[in-house]
């Protein structure tokens, strides 16, 4: 039997933070106590915060090391590792890696990627080179037109636990901002107004032809397995209407107030970005985390791109009013986890898997990561 026990902390409780004990045995929580400890063998955790570890439901991060620079494709066991390390320094003991299937630009990097993250990510799992747990999301480019071949060569992953269909047309949802669009569509590549004309024409073919019927089939096959589904870039209280008579439980980066408040009124779990907190609004001009979340419209932080975003914007949103540092913490904690049906995390709590995190304010006033545990065992 391997024990730890963590005395002087201030634990991140669900409801409240108090100075207590925790006692841990063969990777679960077996105690949490109030107060202090004198036992010998206790580490001293003096008074830094205590909390679990960070649920990541979405992260393209992985995609930075697959793809370092545009035109540049990396060595896919190396970079999952080390995006692993990564989400490790960052607190992240649970990650689903989003994998873009279905490539709107045809011989684009993420189509050349698609598979060999996947295979690096079971490779690296099975080798026990991990430090965290890493599971899969699929996200969905619904009017590529190769998304269904794909699609159904991994519906039946067992790391899959999430899947999202999502829509990144121009001139709808995230992409309303054609000039906002011109700009991200121009970050590797410029283009003469009638070669952008083109790409908008071929994209909105595309998106006539395949969207709906892809769409009907992902969600038909995603039911069946019971996968989480999630909408992407709601824009109109239509689209969450939409998702919500699929079945779709999850609003993943609602662009504005109304599609937020719709996804409020139907049950769905709303999920922003943590940069979306950090650097203050979306970087396409859609409605902002902090907005959201003063109307208490947000119940998930997803890191994106940035793994370290999420503590972050966890501390910046426990200062917002009606934010507890409690309840900020279970938008990166319990509540993902519980969005995709894991009961074994999130929490510190008894019979908890002990996925802890030691957290101190530095000289600068955020928060670090001083040590990252998962099952009890020192990831970072």
């Amino acid at each position: 039997m391997t024990t730890l026990i963590i005395r002087n902390a201030t634990i991140v409780a669900t409801e409240e933070c108090f100075i207590g004990t925790v006692l841990i045995e063969d990777g679960l929580i077996r105690r949490v106590d109030r107060g202090d400890t004198g036992l010998p063998a206790a580490q001293d955790w003096a008074g830094d915060w205590l909390m679990p570890g960070l649920v990541e439901l979405h992260t393209d991060n992985l995609e930075k090391h697959l793809v370092p620079r545009p035109g540049v494709l990396w060595n896919a066991h190396s970079a999952m590792t080390v995006h692993d390390a990564q989400c490790a320094a960052a607190g992240i003991t649970t990650v689903l890696d989003s994998v873009v299937i279905g490539d709107m630009d045809q011989g684009g990097a993420r189509a050349q990627t698609q598979h060999a993250a996947i295979a690096a990510m079971h490779e690296c799992r099975d080798e026990g080179l991990m430090r965290i747990e890493h599971l899969l999301h699929l996200r969905c480019e619904l009017s590529a037109p190769d998304i269904l071949s794909v699609f159904q060569q991994y519906a039946h992953d067992p790391l899959l636990r999430l899947v999202s269909v999502m829509d990144h047309t121009p001139g709808q949802r995230q992409w309303r901002d054609m000039v906002s669009f011109r700009r991200y569509a121009e970050r590797n590549q410029r283009f003469t107004d009638q070669q952008f004309e083109a790409v908008i024409a071929q994209r909105q073919a595309d998106q006539q032809a395949y969207a709906i019927p892809h769409r009907a089939a992902i969600v038909e096959a995603s039911r069946a397995r019971q996968l989480p589904l999630a909408s992407h870039d709601d824009t109109l209280i239509a689209d969450v209407e939409a998702a919500m008579a699929e079945g779709v439980t999850m609003s993943e980066f609602p662009t504005t107030v109304e599609a937020a408040q719709a996804a409020r009124k139907h049950g769905m779990a709303i999920i922003m970005g943590g940069p979306n907190m950090v650097k203050g609004g979306s970087h396409s001009g859609n409605v902002s985390a902090a907005e959201l979340a003063q109307a208490d419209l947000l119940d998930i932080f997803s890191s994106d791109y940035v793994p370290s975003s999420l503590l972050l914007a966890t501390f910046m949103l426990a200062e917002l009013a009606g934010w507890s540092l409690p309840k900020a913490v279970r938008t990166v904690t319990c509540n993902p986890a519980r969005a995709i049906g894991l009961l074994d995390r999130g929490q510190v709590a008894v019979g908890q898997r002990a996925d802890l995190l030691r957290v101190r304010m530095n000289r600068a006033g955020m928060p670090s990561v001083l040590q990252t545990l998962y099952g009890g065992q020192r990831a970072f």
